[in-house]
This record gives structure tokens, C-alpha cells and sequence, in this order.
């Protein structure tokens, strides 16, 4: 089966082409999404059965200062390819990757915000309503509905996959987990941090692998579905950096709110996998303290 992949060189992308490969005959993007002709071009030479679009600006903070370039490469760049494949003889799916960050604000954040938190942790399905709060996850919720519109009205194949913080990188430490590894691992005495008070959730690379190979490999069960994954753990930034500090045995200062104050930041993200389970039978495997003791090995490695 022909499959096209964007943003094979990104973070998931480089580590899901080997997975595609072994099964499909993966063909890689090249043009600029946001040249609509180059784009309608080459999709049309190919000719694909499946199309994954990872290709994206996914750096959240940096969306609410380069907020054109994040809408025309997020949204219109998204738009470009999704026409293009609505042309297509043999659409069996497009898979479009998109964000836990679409959910925004939501009632429970003014709740964290004066440290009252629930009893019961919420977690965020897909019944959830989104309020994306940054150009990036609006313009990736955008997506979103432009997906839903051409599935409705032209019964256009798709699924939409709403990841969860991913951490497990070995090459890059802008993102939270392994930019607070690095930092450790770079100075014994202190490190410089943004907020302390936002919970996150966070998935594993493997497991985000893993999940996305069922999504793409069973085409049939997943028609106009837009899944969250999970897993529900949700944890305050402050606790995760003690986590990883008390495993690291990292004993120095942490430097709190050393970043610029951030608009509209949210406070709550969790996600479950319940949908998701019951269509394909996923779950994800590795726990947090399992999954954050490889991530600390592989990086110490590249000291």
C-alpha cells in the first residue's frame, strides 16, 4: 500500500518512517505545504492510499510571537494537502496529527490556578469541548474542522490524533522533559525553568509509536474519528522536575518563572485513551517513572 508521510524528519516522524517502511511503500513530502500548486502536484504523482501529516510548527510558545507563519504553515499548509488528497482515487485515510492543546482553557483551570484541585483528576476525551487558547493549537483545531467539514460533506476519509505531551527524545532539549534532564545533567548547581503551577500528562515515545500504528494500519475502524490517548497522569510541572531530580539524585537550585510570562497559559491538560481502547484495543504500556529512567540513561549518553 502507497502511504505519504509529511514531517518525516520531525520528532515522530524520524521515528515512525522505519515503522511505515517495513510496511508500506512510504513516499516523502517535499514541497512547501504552503505552495498550494507544487503540493496538489506531487500528491497527485504519487498517488496514495494513506496520507500521515505530522509535518508542523509545533514549539507552542514561540506560536504567540510568530503567529502568521505558525496559521499559514499549521492551518493553510494543512488545508493545501488535504485538497489535494480529497482528489485522490483511492483514499483509504489521511491521518492528521493534532494536540491535547485544543482544548485550552477549560472551567477546572481557574481551579489549579488557586491550588484547588479536584478529588478526582478530569481528564479530557473527545466529548470534551476544545477552547484553544495559542495560535498553534487554534490553527490546529482549525484543522480539525475542516477535516470534519470535507468528511461530512464529501465523505472525506480521516482520523485526528490529539498527542499528549510526548517526551523520549534524544537530540533535542527544547521541550519540558528532556530540557529539564539536560539542564541537570549540564549543572550540578542550579537550573532556570518557566511555571511551576501547570499539570501536564505525558506519553512515551514508544507508546505514541505504538498507537500510531494501529491508527494507520486499520484504516476501516478509525473513519472521522478523533482520538485523545492518554494516559490519564496528570502531574504539576513543580512535582515532575522533583521526580526527575530525586531519580537523577540532582541536589541543586531550580530557578522558577526565568521565562517570559507566557499569554494565556493553561494550567490543565489530561487526556485519556478510553475511545481509543475501545476502537483498537490500545493502551499505553510504559509508566511515567519507567519511561523517564530510559529518557534519563539515553541523555546521559550524549554528555
Amino acid at each position: 500500500m502507497k502511504l505519504l508521510l509529511t514531517g518525516s524528519s520531525g520528532f515522530i516522524g524520524s521515528h515512525l518512517r522505519p515503522l511505515l517502511e517495513a510496511q508500506f511503500d512510504v513516499y516523502h513530502l517535499s514541497s512547501d505545504l504552503r505552495d498550494h500548486e507544487a503540493i496538489a502536484k506531487e500528491v497527485a504523482a504519487f498517488s496514495p492510499e494513506i496520507i500521515v501529516h505530522l509535518a508542523a510548527r509545533t514549539e507552542v510558545e514561540k506560536s504567540f510571537y510568530e503567529q502568521v507563519a505558525f496559521s499559514e504553515i499549521n492551518y493553510v499548509g494543512s488545508v493545501n494537502l488535504i485538497e489535494a488528497a480529497s482528489r485522490l482515487p483511492n483514499l483509504k485515510n489521511f491521518v492528521f496529527a493534532s494536540t491535547m492543546e485544543v482544548y485550552g482553557w477549560q472551567p477546572i483551570s481557574d481551579e489549579v490556578v488557586k491550588n484547588i484541585i479536584p478529588k478526582e483528576y478530569i481528564a479530557f476525551d473527545e466529548h470534551t469541548q476544545p477552547n484553544p487558547n495559542a495560535p498553534y493549537s487554534v490553527a490546529k483545531y482549525g484543522v480539525e474542522k475542516y477535516l470534519e467539514y470535507m468528511h461530512r460533506s464529501c465523505g472525506f476519509p480521516f482520523s485526528a490524533v490529539r498527542q499528549t505531551n510526548c517526551y523520549g527524545r534524544k537530540d533535542n532539549n527544547f521541550f519540558i522533559t528532556e530540557q529539564i534532564i539536560s539542564q541537570m545533567l549540564a549543572n550540578p548547581n542550579e537550573i532556570n525553568l518557566g511555571y511551576a503551577e501547570p499539570y501536564r500528562n505525558f506519553i512515551y515515545i514508544d507508546d505514541l509509536l505504538d498507537v500510531w500504528m494501529e491508527i494507520i494500519t486499520h484504516p476501516e475502524k478509525v473513519q472521522g474519528l478523533i482520538f485523545t490517548l492518554g494516559p490519564d497522569n496528570p502531574i504539576k510541572i513543580r512535582d515532575y522536575v522533583n521526580l526527575i531530580a530525586n531519580k537523577m539524585q540532582w541536589t541543586g537550585t531550580i530557578n522558577w518563572d526565568t521565562k517570559p510570562k507566557r499569554q494565556g497559559e493553561i494550567y490543565w491538560l489530561n487526556s485519556n485513551c478510553n475511545l481509543i481502547t475501545k476502537t483498537l484495543g490500545w493502551k499505553p504500556k510504559t509508566s511515567l517513572n519507567d519511561g523517564l529512567d530510559k529518557t534519563i540513561a539515553v541523555l546521559r549518553t550524549k554528555q
